[in-house]
């Protein structure tokens, strides 16, 4: 998504400034093309050097350094950006940027900058709320300038507030959801997707509970995958164990009835259903209210059967795509495409979760994916996210159709 983009870094002078090396290397890491313009109050806290050292380009800070006769640095700097970011972007630097005041290299760039602005505020918390700090922040978003929020932490002045720059890799992630928000052509955009993830709880008492070994990771990837293909992606998560996506709606469940009432709720509007999440077969005929406490006594649950979801989701469906997992441990062909025909998906993708490094709490996996009246197409083992952009490839392809 950065590959080969231009991306110009201006550094303003925070404390938070020493961060701006992380985002270097990571923008770098991403195959961005990296140019950074720093302001006189950022080299009090950073040197030109270390940026230039990480992104091998001339560091721009001063405004009459003109470094090639035929060519004026700012206005060259602003031509040849796809991106700009603002990192950290101090009170003084959001002010001048909002009423066009260009005193530096680094405003005077930026006032010459046609590409997309994407602003990271980061100051004290007293600042951030001042009413002349607000005003500027919503006249930057009324010139359709992104303005991240800053995250609320322990700030420089020994206190905790918001204004916080958020972690380089936060802001990565949030530059790549602005540039998926700009893009008309991606696969799924405008697409509405449910996917599930996780493994199910089912209560025996308030401390015990059923449940299998999965983690979540497939559902977590295939959520981000879907994200950066353009879907709005509602992910109903049954772990809270894995770090929410960037730009991707959820909603946490436990047991597979709660999940059930989630998938319903908005089933309607979706367009593509994913039933990744390994959902119990079976819970507790009764719930204890209170521990049950050891005995010499062995103890006997009875247990009945939770709702199929995908059975339910398949004989109910109108438009919507349908994809259902089958995590096995043998006989795989022939328990997922009994579970194709049975219940009525559209694709179910199989795995065998009893061989090393596929399935369950891994971060690699192997699918086959089954669609009726078609060969089976089978993915070797790779990243989870990998195999979640392959599953939707193949998903795609037959939607299409």
């Amino acid at each position: 998504m950065l590959e080969n983009k231009n991306v110009a870094l201006y550094v303003s002078g925070g404390i938070a400034a020493y961060k701006a090396a992380d985002l270097v290397r990571r923008l770098i890491k991403q195959g961005a093309n990296v140019k950074v313009g720093m302001t006189a109050s950022a080299m009090e806290f950073i040197t030109p050097l270390t940026f230039q050292i990480l992104s091998k380009h001339h560091v721009y800070t001063d405004t009459f350094d003109e470094r090639e006769e035929d060519k004026v640095s700012h206005i060259h700097l602003a031509d040849w950006t796809d991106i700009a970011i603002i990192a950290p972007a101090t009170a003084n630097v959001i002010a001048k940027v909002a009423n066009g005041i260009a005193d530096d290299f680094v405003t005077t760039a930026l006032l010459a900058t046609t590409a997309p602005i994407f602003v990271v505020p980061a100051m004290n918390s007293h600042m951030l709320e001042n009413p002349a700090t607000v005003r500027n922040l919503a006249t930057l978003r009324a010139d359709n300038r992104f303005v991240m929020e800053p995250e609320t932490g322990f700030l420089a002045e020994g206190y905790e507030g918001k204004g916080r720059l958020p972690e380089p890799s936060t802001i990565v992630e949030s530059v790549k959801q602005f540039i998926v928000s700009q893009q008309l052509d991606l696969p799924l955009k405008h697409k509405r997707i449910i996917i599930t993830a996780g493994g199910t709880k089912e209560r025996i008492d308030p401390v015990r509970y059923i449940t299998n070994d999965s983690s979540g990771k497939m559902g977590y990837s295939l959520a981000s995958v879907a994200r950066d293909m353009g879907a709005h992606v509602l992910l109903i998560s049954a772990t809270k164990q894995l770090k929410r996506p960037l730009g991707v709606d959820v909603v946490e469940v436990d047991s597979a009835s709660e999940m059930l009432e989630a998938v319903m709720a908005e089933y309607d509007s979706a367009d593509i259903v994913v039933m990744a999440a390994a959902v119990s077969d079976y819970r507790p005929k009764k719930q204890a209210a209170k521990k049950i406490k050891k005995s010499d006594e062995s103890l006997t649950i009875e247990l009945e059967k939770t709702t199929d979801i995908l059975y339910q989701l398949g004989h109910t469906k109108k438009n919507q795509f349908l994809i259902g997992f089958a995590a096995e441990t043998n006989n795989l062909e022939v328990y997922a495409k009994e579970k194709l025909e049975r219940k009525k998906a559209d694709m179910i993708v199989a795995n065998d979760v009893s061989k090393a490094d596929v399935g369950f709490n891994k971060d690699t996996n192997e699918v086959t994916i089954f669609i009726p009246n078609s060969e089976p197409t089978i993915v070797s083992i790779r990243s989870k996210k990998e195999v979640a952009i392959e599953i939707f490839n193949v998903a795609i392809k037959q939607m299409r159709r």
